[in-house]
């Protein structure tokens, strides 16, 4: 069974992404794309903002995949 949801460890917090859970609404990657860069691997990059910052992005998450 393949693994749904990963970590990404930062220096102030730890982002954790359920993939099962995720609809695609990009509320993320569009709220602060230099954290969140679909396009990049690893696509999470806790640090590359301030952690408040990355914790109000998340808390925009509609379907609750990003913790």
């Amino acid at each position: 069974m393949e693994k749904r949801t990963r970590s990404y460890a930062g220096e102030a917090l730890e982002v954790t992404y359920d993939l099962k859970r995720c609809i695609h609404a990009a509320e993320c990657v569009r709220g602060l794309p230099a954290v969140f860069d679909s396009q990049r691997r690893p696509w999470v990059q806790p640090d590359a903002a301030d952690a408040d910052a990355v914790a109000r992005t998340i808390e925009r998450c509609p379907s609750g995949a990003l913790h």
